[in-house]
């Protein structure tokens, strides 16, 4: 009896063994080099990397390896490196995980091209390898992965076209390609992704027309085509695009587009057509989109009368009609419960200010108007807009040879004696500030969409600045997600040496990948484009390091306008969530000659009456600038994450 009960034991553990799996060879082999070679010392080489239970399989473990052991080998499925700065180029030993589903090597430093034998790894279904500094053009071998639900190489360096076999991706939902560098024509073989429903593709040198077919594409949900060089219009097939939750076109150029296409996309949230020489009139229907939140129509070319129906917007909170030619009143009840900021700014609009003006936490723009601000009941703003318009006599109001600003700080006096003024205003998302001796104002449109901290239009650090010995002048900046203009007001007439002061102190420059932002912005000094994708960390050698750009302008009738304008491009969120648009540290502009300019190019600009009104954020404070004349351009401008496992702007 002993001898059967110890037969059957050993037995049993001779079939226990054999039943236990073990993880292929080859495959732990290669994961043992990757670690070695990325240094990743939190996984153990020593142990089977498919152990039940093991602390680096969990969903949550950065590192991750985990496996299917369904069979009686093991073999690892997902790989996980995420966020953790890992260099060099992609390693040979990465293909020999040929069951890989899930692989995600985002936010890092990687460097190099990425290797054509990506296309043996035939099982991936997700991939991420954005925000990297990767080169090279992207291998046409990606589109054998046929299985890939999601692929992302959005904030890289790669170069050319993208490859037409990534329309063989038919299982393909989310890609992400922004800011990834590529160029040339969106590949017609696109029209296959069928199943896609994110498609962010901004900040690239993509050419010829905005592609119809991509009204074909009926899932998609978000789409977002920004700061290229895409062509208009928008084709008429986006009507078919009922599902959007996200639309965001912008800086198209060549022909006009219409809204004609707009009409069955009731999902919206986010509608922003910013610089899309987009024409005709504000189709009535927009205001049946109950879910609208955003919408941003700035920088066009529409005419006619800002719709009554706008006032039945039930959930709009940010609303953009600035730069446009939109004419008539404003409807008195367009200031709804939800409304957060309004910007009329630069349109002949004329009338009275609507109702409810004074509604706690809205701001409000109409700078660049007509609109009778006489309603307010503020003696003191009333009295200033007399003033500046002539009506009666300014008595601080005494003609000035320069101005300087402390962009986003307090007053600061430089070694050389000149005295920076106080710009510490909170600003809201449709804002103008005059300062207390009307010298200069200061406008702000355009929100952060998905700031982590709310709203924020001021950026500090208290690093040192290098390069300078003014650093406290670079401390703090002001910054802006669409458009930041500066105003010298009651300026003798003649020539200026204009000193922009700029220091990046948002953006990094370490070996992390968080150093792997771009700032991109252009400056427009008396309505001509004088800087244009300006980088300031690549002309000042780095990140907090002081920058001073040294130019010119004519003053004619008394006023200065400094327009720093996003236009699409650059990474929007490295290292954190909206990180993007103008920064300016400070300003300094003084006249160096007493004579007239007869520049005849200047005597062709438009003069305009110039109203700026804004409603401050906290507590309902009003705080008026004025109606004052202003040579301003009206041009059609060229006018722009940190990514995540689940990417969002």
């Amino acid at each position: 009896m002993g001898v059967l009960t110890v037969s059957f034991f050993v037995l049993c553990i001779i079939e226990l063994v054999a039943a236990q799996t073990t993880t292929d060879r080859d495959e732990v082999a290669a994961l043992n080099k990757l670690i070695d070679y990325w240094n990743l010392r939190s996984l153990n080489s020593s142990i089977d990397p498919c152990t039940q239970n093991a602390t680096w399989a969990s969903k949550d473990a950065n590192p991750r390896v985990a496996c299917d052991c369904t069979s009686n080998t093991c073999h690892i499925t997902h790989l996980k490196i995420y966020a953790l700065d890992i260099s060099g180029e992609i390693p040979p030993e990465l293909f020999v995980l040929k069951k890989l589903v899930d692989l995600n090597l985002g936010q890092n430093v990687l460097s190099g091209p990425i290797p054509a034998e990506i296309g043996q790894l035939s099982n991936l279904q997700y991939l991420s390898l954005g925000i990297n500094n990767l080169t090279g053009r992207v291998p046409s071998e990606l589109g054998n992965l046929t299985k890939l639900v999601s692929l992302s190489f959005g904030s890289n360096n790669f170069f050319g076209p993208l490859p037409k076999e990534l329309g063989n991706l038919t299982s393909l939902q989310q890609l992400y390609i922004d800011s990834s560098g590529v160029s040339g024509p969106i590949p017609q073989e696109f029209a296959g992704l069928k199943s896609l429903q994110i498609l962010w593709a901004s900040d690239n040198l993509f050419t010829g027309k905005l592609p119809e077919f991509i009204g074909t594409l009926i899932e998609l949900r978000d789409l977002r085509v920004e700061g290229t060089l895409l062509e208009g219009p928008i084709p008429s097939s986006f009507g078919a695009l009922t599902k959007l939750e996200d639309l965001r076109i912008g800086d198209l150029r060549g022909q006009d587009s219409s809204l004609d296409f707009l009409g069955s996309q009731t999902s919206l949230s986010i509608l922003s057509l910013r610089n899309c020489r987009v024409s005709g009139r504000i189709p009535d229907q927009l205001s049946t989109f109950t879910k609208l939140k955003y919408l941003d129509l700035s920088f066009n070319k529409l005419t006619g009368e800002i719709l009554k129906s706008f006032q039945d917007f039930v959930s709009l909170e940010y609303l953009y009609l600035g730069n446009n030619n939109l004419n008539g009143e404003l409807p008195a009840n367009i200031i709804s419960q939800e409304l957060i900021a309004l910007d009329v700014s630069f349109n002949p609009l004329s009338g009275n200010l609507p109702l409810n003006i004074a509604k706690v936490g809205l701001s409000m723009n109409v700078l660049g108007t007509s609109i009778n601000a006489n309603s307010l009941q503020d003696r003191k703003a009333s009295g200033m807009l007399h003033c500046l318009q002539g009506n009666m006599k300014c008595t601080n109001k005494i003609p000035s040879s320069s101005f300087s600003i402390k962009c986003g700080g307090t007053e600061q006096r430089s070694a050389s004696g000149v005295k920076f003024d106080d710009d510490s205003e909170i600003l809201g998302a449709a804002s103008l500030y005059t300062s207390p001796d009307y010298q200069w104002a200061v406008s702000n449109t355009g929100s952060f969409i998905s700031n982590p901290n709310g709203p924020q239009y001021i950026a500090k650090t208290d690093s040192q600045i290098r390069g300078t010995l003014e650093s406290e002048l670079y401390k703090t900046a002001r910054v802006s997600p669409s458009s930041l203009r500066y105003y010298g007001l009651g300026l003798k007439n003649g020539k200026y040496r204009v000193e922009l002061h700029f220091a990046e102190i948002a953006m990094e420059d370490s070996v992390s990948w968080k150093g792997l932002g771009r700032r991109l912005f252009d400056v427009y000094i008396q309505g001509e484009r004088v800087l244009e994708g300006f980088n300031i960390q690549r002309e000042a050698g780095g990140s907090k390091r002081a920058l001073v750009k040294t130019l010119e302008a004519n003053v004619t009738n008394t006023i200065m306008e400094i327009h720093f304008l996003w236009a699409g491009r650059g990474t929007c969120c490295i290292p954190f969530q909206s990180t993007y648009g103008p920064l300016v540290s400070a300003i300094h502009a003084y006249q160096v000659s007493d004579e007239t300019s007869s520049s005849s190019e200047s005597n062709k600009k438009r003069i305009g009456k110039v109203v700026g009104i804004v409603v401050g954020c906290a507590g309902g404070v009003v705080i008026i600038s004025s109606i004052f004349y202003l040579w301003w351009k009206k041009e059609a401008s060229g006018h722009t994450r940190v990514q995540t496992e689940s990417p969002r702007k």
